[in-house]
């Protein structure tokens, strides 16, 4: 495996954690938006509660898609998310590894839907992107910015 040692402080993915209420086809209205407007969202997650719920969500064209969330009525907030590339299920135990020794907390992880050539990547909202993505690195891993999930 590749390895990219650019720290991803220049170029961090960006995951829109976007708050809708707990209706029929709003996450159809959300996806239709960006699909509309030809922006292809790479990873998806849906935190569901009574009332509402909570999409989380990393698109190929952030831009884009901030100015449509404003304009369209969908509250959001933003983060930074460490994204590494993998290539099968079988990369998830040595991930892990590499964040284990590194001490580095998980809060949450996903998967991408789809990503260039055939190759998988995960989401993570972990405690120090830095750290990590330096030990992910070391083990081989790709650190992916936001310019490689980009089409």
């Amino acid at each position: 495996m590749a390895s990219t040692n650019i720290s991803i402080g220049t170029d961090p993915v960006k995951q829109f954690s976007v708050f809708a209420e707990n209706r029929v086809g709003r996450l159809y209205d959300l996806t239709s938006l960006l699909k509309d407007n030809n922006v292809h969202i790479m990873a998806l997650t849906v935190l569901d509660t009574t009332d509402s719920s909570i999409l989380r969500l990393i698109v190929d064209d952030p831009d884009k898609a901030r100015e449509l969330m404003i304009n369209n009525d969908f509250p959001y907030t933003e983060v930074d998310v460490l994204a590494v590339e993998i290539s099968d299920e079988a990369d998830l135990k040595e991930v892990l590894k590499a964040l284990l020794e590194a001490e580095i907390n998980i809060h949450y992880i996903y998967s991408f839907i789809k990503r260039p050539d055939g190759k998988s990547a995960l989401a993570m909202n972990i405690e120090d992107a830095d750290v990590a993505a330096q030990s992910l690195n070391t083990h081989g891993f790709k650190v992916l910015t936001q310019r490689d999930i980009s089409r």
